[in-house]
């Protein structure tokens, strides 16, 4: 007979998503939840192609600094982002 706790777990979950709070990186939003960047542009919060300054300076901004910039309430942004990837609110 075999312990249960030394027996790897066949069939887990995939790695836990990413969990959306007001220090994660925008880029890391739209990498992990590329289809929701139209809902972040109801924010201001724009797509950005090509390797240009903003490109670089979005992979330092969280999802707190970006409300700041763009004038809209944290726990607004953060309700409306976390029911898009389909997290609590």
């Amino acid at each position: 007979m075999t312990d249960d706790s030394t027996v790897p777990n066949r069939g887990a979950d995939p790695a836990p998503a990413l969990l959306v709070d007001k220090d994660t990186k925008v880029s890391d939003i739209l990498r992990e939840y590329g289809d929701i960047a139209a809902v972040m542009e109801t924010f201001g919060v724009k797509r950005v192609g090509g390797f240009s300054v903003r490109k670089y300076l979005t992979k330092a901004l969280t999802v707190e600094r970006a409300a700041k910039v763009h004038r809209v309430p944290l726990d607004e942004f953060l309700t409306t982002v976390r029911t898009a990837v389909g997290q609590q609110p």
